[in-house]
Protein backbone atom coordinates (compact mmCIF):
# COMPACT_ATOMS: atom_id res chain seq x y z
CA UNK A 1 0.00 0.00 0.00
CA UNK A 2 1.30 3.40 -0.95
CA UNK A 3 2.29 5.70 1.95
CA UNK A 4 -0.08 8.52 0.95
CA UNK A 5 -3.01 6.13 0.74
CA UNK A 6 -2.07 4.64 4.11
CA UNK A 7 -1.91 8.09 5.69
CA UNK A 8 -5.28 9.04 4.20
CA UNK A 9 -6.90 5.80 5.38
CA UNK A 10 -5.45 6.27 8.86
CA UNK A 11 -6.64 9.87 9.01
CA UNK A 12 -10.10 8.91 7.79
CA UNK A 13 -10.37 6.13 10.35
CA UNK A 14 -9.20 8.45 13.13
CA UNK A 15 -11.72 11.11 12.20
CA UNK A 16 -14.46 8.49 12.00
CA UNK A 17 -13.50 7.27 15.50
CA UNK A 18 -13.58 10.82 16.86
CA UNK A 19 -17.01 11.53 15.38
CA UNK A 20 -18.38 8.23 16.71
CA UNK A 21 -16.94 8.88 20.19
CA UNK A 22 -18.63 12.29 20.32
CA UNK A 23 -21.85 10.70 19.06
CA UNK A 24 -21.69 8.15 21.90
CA UNK A 25 -21.57 11.02 24.38
CA UNK A 26 -24.46 12.89 22.77
CA UNK A 27 -27.02 10.16 22.08
CA UNK A 28 -29.89 9.81 24.53
CA UNK A 29 -30.40 6.05 24.44
CA UNK A 30 -27.95 3.88 26.34
CA UNK A 31 -28.20 1.00 23.87
CA UNK A 32 -27.24 3.34 21.02
CA UNK A 33 -24.22 4.55 22.98
CA UNK A 34 -23.13 0.96 23.64
CA UNK A 35 -23.32 0.07 19.95
CA UNK A 36 -21.44 3.23 18.95
CA UNK A 37 -18.68 2.47 21.47
CA UNK A 38 -18.40 -0.99 19.90
CA UNK A 39 -18.00 0.70 16.53
CA UNK A 40 -15.22 2.92 17.92
CA UNK A 41 -13.43 -0.18 19.15
CA UNK A 42 -13.85 -1.90 15.80
CA UNK A 43 -12.47 1.21 14.09
CA UNK A 44 -9.47 1.06 16.41
CA UNK A 45 -8.83 -2.50 15.24
CA UNK A 46 -8.89 -1.29 11.63
CA UNK A 47 -6.39 1.40 12.57
CA UNK A 48 -4.11 -1.21 14.15
CA UNK A 49 -4.39 -3.30 11.00
CA UNK A 50 -3.36 -0.29 8.89
CA UNK A 51 -0.32 0.13 11.15
CA UNK A 52 0.79 -3.46 10.37
CA UNK A 53 -0.12 -4.85 13.78
CA UNK A 54 -2.50 -7.68 12.87
CA UNK A 55 -2.14 -9.42 16.24
CA UNK A 56 -3.22 -6.30 18.11
CA UNK A 57 -6.01 -5.71 15.57
CA UNK A 58 -7.41 -9.20 16.10
CA UNK A 59 -7.23 -8.81 19.88
CA UNK A 60 -8.96 -5.42 19.76
CA UNK A 61 -11.67 -6.71 17.43
CA UNK A 62 -12.39 -9.81 19.47
CA UNK A 63 -12.14 -8.40 22.98
CA UNK A 64 -12.71 -4.68 22.54
CA UNK A 65 -15.42 -4.71 19.92
CA UNK A 66 -17.12 -8.07 20.34
CA UNK A 67 -16.87 -9.26 23.94
CA UNK A 68 -17.09 -5.83 25.60
CA UNK A 69 -20.11 -4.85 23.52
CA UNK A 70 -21.86 -8.12 24.30
CA UNK A 71 -21.13 -7.72 28.04
CA UNK A 72 -22.43 -4.13 28.03
CA UNK A 73 -25.59 -5.19 26.16
CA UNK A 74 -26.09 -8.12 28.53
CA UNK A 75 -25.66 -5.83 31.54
CA UNK A 76 -28.10 -3.34 30.02
CA UNK A 77 -30.61 -6.13 29.60
CA UNK A 78 -30.13 -7.26 33.19
CA UNK A 79 -30.69 -3.84 34.77
CA UNK A 80 -33.65 -3.00 32.53
CA UNK A 81 -35.30 0.30 33.38
CA UNK A 82 -36.57 3.13 31.25
CA UNK A 83 -34.66 5.21 28.78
Amino acid sequence: MNMTLLAAASMGTGIMMLVAAVAALVVKKLISAIIIVGFVSLSASVLFLLMDAPDVAITEASIGAAISTVIFLWGRGKIGGQE
